[in-house]
């Protein structure tokens, strides 16, 4: 496994077009589904369609911007509070619920995969919005005290599209409900692959996608506890740095 000192190698020696405009970074979230039912955890992720502008083609999680009214939507339960700590910190200007960011992975997983994340019940949550019509049609209710926050990015400057990202993992046993048609050729994901998380970075993904799967590796070995230190990346005098929260 990687050292601290060989992922921020691999962070600061990546190819990057800095040409752009600067702009501020969106809030962003990402979520890795884990499955560890069998001999070796396996990670799911999705193969971005080659016309999009922003990282065709490569290997990424679902994940994307914070809506206003993902914090509006009702969960069973709610973040554990180190985590809900953890990513209020280090934040400029006006925060954001925590629950936001876990909620709106939720959301952007059922959007991009057809997957609905949290505890299938007999009556439906009462949704913000029309984005979360699928969960109350399937009576599912987001589960956020099975979600880890295990990271947080922040885009250099200078790029074509900046976010500020909180990576998330929860257990693939809270898929509590699968819809088909989101996920093919003519779909923001052209395919979806569960693959072993030993063997997940030899796909085509971006530098930080692969950096986060190996926080996640360390994660899962140390036992994925709430109270572990989360890593936090970001560029300061044109060099990444690694923080922990």
């Amino acid at each position: 496994m990687s050292t601290e000192s060989d992922l921020i190698r691999r962070m600061n020696t990546a190819q990057r077009n800095q040409s752009f405009a600067d702009s501020v970074p969106k809030d962003a979230a990402t979520l890795i589904l884990i499955d560890r039912s069998g001999r070796e955890p396996k990670v799911l992720l999705g193969r971005r369609h080659q016309s999009h502008k922003f990282m065709p083609g490569k290997f990424v999680f679902p994940g994307g911007r914070i809506e206003d009214s993902d914090a509006l939507m009702p969960a069973a339960t709610e973040l554990d509070p180190r985590a809900a700590a953890k990513l209020s910190l280090r934040v400029a200007g006006a925060a954001r619920a925590p629950r936001a960011f876990a909620l709106a992975t939720i959301r952007e997983t059922y959007e991009e995969t057809g997957l609905l994340l949290g505890q299938k019940r007999g009556t439906p949550p009462a949704v913000p919005n029309s984005e979360w019509n699928a969960f109350a049609a399937a009576g599912v209710h987001p589960d956020l005290s099975q979600m880890f926050f295990i990271a947080r990015a922040i885009t250099p400057p200078r790029r074509p599209k900046r976010f500020d990202t909180r990576f998330f993992t929860i257990d693939a046993a809270a898929i509590a409900h699968r819809l088909d048609g989101f996920v093919g050729a003519d779909s923001e994901l052209v395919e979806l692959t569960w693959i072993p998380l030993a063997q997940a970075a030899t796909l085509d993904m971006p530098t930080i996608t692969g950096v986060v799967l190996e926080e996640l590796a360390a994660r899962v070995a140390a036992g994925m506890a709430h109270d572990l230190p989360v890593p936090f990346y970001f560029m300061e005098n044109q060099q990444f740095q690694r923080d922990l929260l």
